[in-house]
Order: structure tokens, then sequence, then C-alpha cells
């Protein structure tokens, strides 16, 4: 196994979402909510606008660790918690900013945990994903 510390950067990375992004999302995935392509029914349902499907955001963000280690059937488990929505313009997208830190290693099981820190820069740099965690076998 490579050496790995806790605490080491696995790197960072700048996630933009268009509206467009949104549609073919909803496409593969079949969630045709309309808060995710529909300005009125999102403000209707008091929304700032427009939101990036949870999933989408999820997935995107899991795309460093991805990199990271090269193999996607690598990552053994990915989790998070959703705290804050991501409101995607329709002329400027959505930007968000994923970075990763080695947050445990397991020499036993042969395996590392990627923390990864997900944030909004449009708005004040909110925590768009808390506790989002990758355990990866390394």
């Amino acid at each position: 196994m490579a050496e790995y510390t806790k605490g080491d950067s696995i790197g960072s990375a700048t996630l933009t979402l268009t509206r467009a992004d949104l549609v073919r999302y909803a496409g593969a995935s079949g969630d045709f909510n309309p808060i995710h392509w529909s300005e009125s029914t999102a403000r209707q349902v008091d929304l700032p606008g427009v939101i990036a499907h949870g999933m989408l955001t999820m997935g995107a963000a899991v795309q460093l660790v991805t990199d990271w280690c090269g193999d996607p059937g690598a990552i053994l488990d990915y989790q998070t918690r959703f705290t804050a929505m991501v409101p995607v313009d329709e002329a400027e997208g959505a930007e968000l900013t994923v970075s990763g830190k080695v947050g445990a290693v397991n020499d036993d099981a042969g395996t590392v945990r990627v923390d990864l820190t997900v944030t909004d820069p449009r708005h004040g740099d909110a925590k768009i994903l808390t506790k989002a965690q990758a355990v990866v076998r390394a």
C-alpha cells in the first residue's frame, strides 16, 4: 500500500454546472422535478431559483476522488449530507469548489478515507455537502 498520511491533500477542482447539465441529468436520472428546470416553479416554492439535483452535485464532487485514485472501481463507499442548495443561474450557471484530504488510513483493510469539502464561492462559500467521505481501496 502506498504511503498516505492523514491530512494529505488529494487536490482541488472547480466544477461548473449549467442549466443544460441539469436537463441532461434529468433525462439520465428520470428526475424531472420542475424545480430543476423551471424558474417560475422554483420561485413558487420559495427557492432562490432553479437548483441543481442533489445527486448530480454529489456525483460531480466525487470525480475528484476518481481522478486521484485513477479507478472508479476503487471507491468502495461514498456518502454525504446535503446542507445547502446549488442555485444554477440561467446565464452564469453555478460554480462549486471541491477539495479533498486524506481523513484516515486503515492499513489492515488497505483503505484510505478521503474527506471532501464542497463549497459555493458565489454564495458566500456555503458548504454544499458535509461529511462527504469516500473510502478508497489503496
